[in-house]
């Protein structure tokens, strides 16, 4: 049987989940300028007062909304053998989360304006960078920090520039690009040019 804390605490952390439920959906039809906090109250069946005991502004809704994509994508590495998968994902286009995909592109436009949602990608960044560096470390022991970060840097931009491109055809075969994206992650675990 739960206390009333737990009780209590368990319909807090439910109306969270909806309130960033409702704001994916908001963020993601009309963009985080033009997603109001009206039209994301409307959307979670609360009022714009009910929002802010929960989160202090928008930027703390999209605070915790990015903070969940990247604990996501964390328990994805964690599970999987990531650099092994990565060809393939790369290759065929294929999206952990789609929505996650599009919100994240929306971060990235809106920390080109908003310093503090920059921070947020900063930070978001930061901890996804040191997951895969610790990752890398624990298969190739061997390798220099220098060289897994520098492994990890050239995952990173394949993986953005893919989420990137997804807005647009693919242009070339996906089975070639997968033979390439392969050759390219042996050549970069392969060995350590020192």
């Amino acid at each position: 049987m739960s206390t009333p804390n737990e009780a209590r605490d368990a319909r807090h952390r439910q109306r969270k989940d909806e309130i960033i439920a409702a704001g994916r959906r908001c963020f993601r039809q009309s963009g985080f300028h033009a997603a109001s906090m009206a039209q994301l109250a409307a959307e979670a069946s609360l009022s714009v007062g009910q929002i802010y005991r929960y989160f202090t502004n928008k930027d703390a809704i999209i605070e915790e909304m990015v903070k969940r994509i990247i604990d996501s994508r964390l328990v994805y590495m964690e599970e999987t053998a990531t650099a092994r998968n990565l060809p393939r994902l790369l290759a065929w286009r294929q999206a952990l989360d789609e929505d996650d995909e599009a919100l994240m592109l929306e971060v990235g436009a809106e920390a080109s304006r908003n310093p503090v949602v920059a921070r947020m990608l900063a930070e978001a960044d930061s901890r996804m960078f040191t997951h895969a560096c610790q990752n890398v470390k624990k298969t190739y022991p061997h390798f220099s920090d220098e060289h897994i970060r520098t492994c990890v840097e050239v995952f990173a931009v394949l993986v953005e520039g893919t989420a990137f491109r997804r807005l647009t055809p693919q242009k070339a075969s996906a089975e070639r690009l997968f033979i390439l994206y392969q050759q390219l992650t042996d050549l970069l675990f392969k060995t350590e040019e020192k």
